[in-house]
């Protein structure tokens, strides 16, 4: 049988293989596995095949609503009339809300990820008996594991 988890790399990672160590499993069954980091940078807008789940547009949506009620209604006592000044306010808007998103997402969001430091995860591959799966099993729990996955050896 063969036990998978995967750590992020801390202590508790190597407490885990010592314990695991002493536990009888020997260190030739103990395979671990380095993921690499991200060595492109994220991009900010989306493709037709790719998508990170943000929006750009949330904000200067809302905004441009808001600036069109906002322009209509001023617009009935200029001299454009109300149906130009809600157009114009709507655009103005979705610029402000479309570049307050765009500065959260380049500046902040990118500040965030370089502050958190974010580092890649280890794989922990053990080769081990169908009786001392459960014992392996807890023991990666214990020691803070992201996850981890039991396959039967055929």
């Amino acid at each position: 049988m063969q036990v998978f988890s995967t750590f992020e790399s801390n202590a508790f990672l190597e407490m885990a293989i010592s314990t695991l160590e002493e536990k009888g499993i020997k260190k030739e069954n103990i395979f671990a596995v380095p993921l690499d980091n991200r060595t492109e940078e994220r991009r900010v807008f989306d493709s037709l095949h790719r998508s990170d789940g943000t929006s750009l547009v949330d904000i200067g949506i809302a905004l441009a609503t808001a600036f069109a009620v906002i322009g209509a209604s001023i617009g009935f006592k200029l001299s454009w009339g109300p149906i130009y000044w809600g157009l114009i306010g709507a655009f103005i808007g979705f610029i402000i809300g479309f570049a307050i998103r765009l500065f959260t997402e380049l500046i902040l969001k990118k500040n965030r990820r370089v502050l958190r430091g974010k580092h890649s995860e280890i794989i922990i591959i053990i080769d081990c008996e169908d009786t001392q799966a459960d014992l392996i099993e807890n023991i990666l729990w214990n020691h803070y594991a992201f996850g981890v996955a039991k396959v039967k050896s055929v």
